[in-house]
């Protein structure tokens, strides 16, 4: 089973949260230092994660209202979902209940989900607790991190994280796996 090896992952939040910034810093390393909005960026990391080499699809999605119908699009094809919130904007992290709604929307089982508390290089300009956070993601059986994409802090970690979770989901839904496959295998472009 080549493909469970496999994972789309789907980064989502406002604008502004840093998910460039966090996707950059997890697949090349670097630090965005200048905010440039998103309309829809990819990325490809290859990693290995319990013995097993990963290849991570990661979609870096807008934070703009206007390209909702595109975010909505790339969740139906999503394994797993890093909601992200800066930890300096309580407006993002109300936000982060909105997406949950919208992933649930698009599949028929609970995908795994992390919750990211970015930019907690900037604890004197805090707004939501760590509590917050991990309190929501406990109501809502999501992982939760504080991560800051400027100093690395905890990047890896929610990833390596969520393809453990995706894993799991997977193993628990073997027939939903099987359908997707078939549907995989039946959609030939010529």
């Amino acid at each position: 089973m080549a493909s469970h090896s496999e994972y789309t992952l789907v980064v989502m939040g406002a604008g502004g949260v840093g998910k460039s910034a966090i996707t950059v810093q997890f697949a090349h390393g670097k630090f965005l230092t200048r905010y440039d909005p998103t309309i829809e960026d990819s990325y490809r990391k290859q990693l290995e994660v319990d013995g097993i080499a990963c290849t991570l699809d990661i979609l870096d999605t807008a934070g703009q209202e206007e390209y909702t119908a595109l975010v909505d699009q790339f969740m139906k094809n999503g394994h797993g979902f890093l909601l992200v919130f800066s930890i300096t904007s309580p407006t993002s992290f109300k936000l982060i209940n909105d997406l949950n709604e919208r992933v649930k929307r698009a599949h028929s089982a609970d995908m795994p989900v992390v919750v990211l508390g970015n930019k907690c290089d900037l604890e004197d300009q805090r707004e939501v607790s760590r509590e917050k956070g991990e309190e929501w993601a406990k109501k809502h059986g999501a992982g939760f991190f504080e991560v800051s994409a400027k100093t690395k802090q905890n990047i890896s970690e929610a990833f390596i994280w969520l393809v453990k979770a995706i894993n799991t989901w997977r193993g628990n839904h073997p027939d939903l796996m099987q359908r997707n496959e078939k549907k995989k295998k039946k959609c030939t472009l010529f």
